[in-house]
């Protein structure tokens, strides 16, 4: 712009975040660099308040999550995680395409909430006068597409737990589920694994995580034992003890499951930095998932972790409605003695599975 232009004077004035149109003549500096000789600026859109300076960007983390706009304006990093995310949702439903897989919706008011064991947000339905609940998960909706005879079934879809948050916990939040006919959990692992390592690739992943080799797996129990801890695993005394010895919280009604999954996350988790499956999980603890032929006091049942973080979870489906019956009452027992997290009974989807 040079002083050849009629507005020049006011151009000088105008501020940081202003919207300006120009015209002129395309012509490439000596580095390379597409400019344009402007011949008439206008201003378009007037910038109200002042930008942050984008050499330091906002350093304040709290403006950062509540003012985004304002973020993806001064910091090309976060728009580069906004442009990353859209590439690794399209990896994933192409896909899942291809793999045959039929993509659906379900409901996000529900009468009862299930597919996950989470608190969630009541709401009242005034037009039927009746309470529902926002959905913690779709699990159980697509489990009876399943039994209806959609064989193979997915959904992208938005969640809601009325529970803790933090910038790694958010209560709306959006997860993939699938599902489908006659496989088990060694199927849904090598499947996890295939989209991980597909998304990576979309965004051309370089960093600290190894995705080539295939991921490793390991069960709950020798996740603990790798951090010196020796010991019936299985024992609520062993395990009381050394919860309390680390300083973790449980209540009295926590069974021997519940309490050695406590230790595996205050022990074992955040050494999980390479791509992981952690599997034997306790069937206290998965009431939707199937029990082990050889073991039933554990489900076939996975949890993907990477960085330390829970990624994925999957696990061979619990379709014996009598065996389903029961562990909806023993979720059942569990919210009656004062546990919120526990699962509603489904009767409904029990005389689903009865089909």
């Amino acid at each position: 712009v040079s002083n050849e232009v009629g507005n020049y004077e006011d151009f000088k004035h105008w501020d940081l975040g202003d919207i300006v149109g120009a015209s002129g003549t395309l012509f490439k500096t000596k580095t390379g660099e597409l400019t344009v000789h402007a011949s008439s600026l206008r201003l378009l859109a007037k910038s109200l308040r002042p930008l942050p300076e984008k050499f330091h960007g906002m350093a304040d983390q709290e403006m950062k999550y509540r003012q985004r706009y304002v973020d993806l304006i001064v910091s090309s990093s976060t728009k580069e995680v906004f442009l990353k995310r859209t590439k690794i949702v399209q990896s994933l439903r192409t896909a899942m395409i291809e793999d045959g897989y039929l993509e659906v919706e379900t409901p996000m008011m529900q009468p009862i909430p299930g597919g996950a064991v989470a608190r969630p947000f009541r709401t009242h339905h005034n037009a039927l006068d009746m309470e529902l609940f926002l959905r913690i998960a779709p699990e159980l909706y697509l489990k009876r597409l399943v039994v209806g005879g959609l064989e193979k079934v997915y959904e992208i879809n938005r969640n809601f737990r009325n529970e803790g948050i933090s910038t790694r916990h958010n209560p709306e939040f959006t997860m993939m589920e699938w599902y489908c006919a006659y496989e088990d959990c060694e199927y849904m692992m090598a499947h996890t694994e295939k989209l991980v390592k597909r998304a990576a690739q979309a965004v051309a992943y370089q960093g600290a995580l190894d995705f080539g080799p295939p991921f490793a797996r390991l069960p709950i129990p020798e996740a603990i034992r790798r951090q010196g801890v020796e010991g019936d695993l299985r024992d609520r005394a062993f395990l009381s003890r050394k919860l309390n010895s680390l300083s973790v919280t449980f209540e009295s009604n926590h069974a021997w499951g519940a309490l050695q999954l406590m230790l595996f996350e205050a022990l074992a988790e955040k050494h999980l930095l390479q791509p992981t499956f952690v599997t034997e999980y306790p069937a206290a603890e998965s009431p939707l998932a199937r029990r082990n032929d050889g073991d039933p006091q554990v489900v076939d049942r996975f949890e993907l972790f990477i960085d330390a973080k829970e990624i994925a979870n999957g696990f061979s489906e619990l379709n014996d409605p009598e065996d389903q019956a029961e562990r909806f009452r023993e979720q059942v027992a569990l919210k009656d003695s004062g546990d919120a997290e526990a699962m509603y009974y489904d009767a409904d989807y029990i005389r689903a599975l009865e089909y």
